[in-house]
Order: structure tokens, then sequence, then C-alpha cells
């Protein structure tokens, strides 16, 4: 029996986002999910580096979040492709974020979706501002 649940929230700033969880009924973990093709600006970045700099950025955010329904810890899995970043191509960005849960609450709530959407506009805005890198695009075309 499936007990988990991804709710998708669209796109914001040409990056499809979405949230779940594994098992909304027995609640430990809440997923945010990330994903966006990029294009860098320029090949003499260390971009091994800017991405290690970025996922302990995100990271940072996450344990400041102060909201009450989770713990300050968390996982973040930043995974981009650094051998083959050119100018010309895009390269794929999956990001996905395990927040921890210390209060129990309704996944699927009104509430929950725009308290997600406020945590994932944070992350982009002040995470992944490496304008060097993020260069976000819809699709690879």
């Amino acid at each position: 029996m499936k007990t988990g649940k991804y709710i998708p929230l669209g796109t914001y700033k040409d990056v499809k986002i979405g949230y779940g969880t594994v098992d909304f009924k027995n609640l430990k973990t809440i997923y945010l999910k990330l994903n966006s093709w990029l294009q860098a600006e320029n090949e003499t970045e260390d971009f091994d580096y800017i991405i290690h700099r970025t996922r302990r950025r995100i990271k940072e955010l996450v344990y400041n979040l102060g909201n009450p329904l989770f713990k300050k810890q968390s996982i973040v899995d930043l995974d981009i492709r650094t051998k083959g970043i050119k100018l010309e191509k895009k390269s794929f960005m999956n990001l996905e974020i395990t927040l921890y849960v210390d209060k129990v609450f309704d996944v699927k709530s009104k509430d929950t979706k725009e308290m997600m959407k406020f945590i994932i506009a944070d992350i982009l805005e002040n995470g992944l501002t490496d304008k060097n890198l993020f260069n976000f695009h819809n699709s690879k075309k």
C-alpha cells in the first residue's frame, strides 16, 4: 500500500518545485524537490567548489529556518554533473532537501503548501545565488 505523497507546486523562476513525504500517515520527514537546467556563464570557475559552497549555504539556510515544525537537522542533496559543464551546454540540476519533522501536521493543507513555497523561494533566492553557474532554464533546448 502506497503511503507516500508528492505535491507539485509548479515552477518558480524556471525551477520545477514540489514537496512530499515517504509516509504521510506516520510523518517523520518532508522532502523538498527542485529541478532545473543550468547554464554556466564561464568555464574558468571551479564548479566543484561552487557546488560545495552552495550546498553548505543551503544547509545553513535550512538550519536557521526557525520553523517550529522542523528540527534543525536536515539532508541536502545537490546533484549537478560538473564534468560536462560547458558554456553552450545546459546541465541538469536536482536538489532534494530532507527536513525532519518535530511536530506532526497535515501535509496536504493549504497552509503547508504556502509554507513550502516560502521555504523553497528562500532557498532559491538566498541559497542558489552564484550567477556564474545558477542560470536556470525550463528545458534543455
